[in-house]
């Protein structure tokens, strides 16, 4: 899969709900599961899923880092 910039609801902007101000753009760099992407987001990595009932990955740069 090659990276591809999308945007995406993030953790850290996250105030209690997720609204669309809530959202920035990430690059998607690898899937590496089943709905679980390896993505960057202001030069971190971090997992993300992608919810198709909403159709946008939600990324989490708080709790799932990659190292």
């Amino acid at each position: 899969m090659n990276g591809f910039k999308t945007q995406a609801y993030i953790s850290s902007l996250n105030k209690g709900l997720i609204t669309p101000t809530h959202k920035d753009e990430i690059t998607v760099l690898e899937k590496v599961g089943d709905n679980d992407y390896i993505v960057d987001y202001k030069g971190v990595r971090c997992h993300a899923l992608f919810n198709w009932f909403v159709c946008a990955y939600f990324a989490d740069d708080l709790y799932r880092r990659v190292n």
